[in-house]
């Protein structure tokens, strides 16, 4: 089974900045994409970031310029760098991995999610 492990997560003052990172476990042949949900209390989930395996990323508008996206193929590791950090960003953050290919089918995996708030 492929499970997706987080970190990362925190409290952090406004201007601040954290690095999630999220690592792919299991029987994996590979993962063409990997990316970062999150949803605030209220809210529906929304896309932060993705980045494929070729390295193509995309990210919400509301992020762009102050967090990237990056991946480690090898190791099956996404990170989040969070930096300019603002009260609108406190959220739970998802890791999501798809399509995933094992041995015995494509799928999609979401990690547990890790809660991220942005607080003075």
């Amino acid at each position: 089974q492929v499970q997706l492990v987080e970190s990362g997560g925190g409290l952090v003052q406004p201007g601040g900045s954290l690095r999630l990172s999220c690592a792919a476990t299991g029987s994996i042949f590979s993962i063409r994409g990997m990316g970062w949900y999150r949803q605030a209390p209220g809210k529906q989930r929304e896309l932060v970031a993705t980045i494929s395996s070729g390295g193509s990323t995309n990210y919400a508008d509301s992020v762009r310029g102050r967090f990237t996206i990056s991946r480690d193929n090898a190791k099956n590791i996404v990170y989040l760098q969070m930096n300019s950090l603002k009260p609108e960003d406190t959220a739970v953050y998802y890791c999501y991995a798809g399509p995933v290919l094992t041995i015995q089918h494509w799928d999609e995996f979401w990690g547990q999610g890790t809660q991220v708030t942005v607080s003075s």
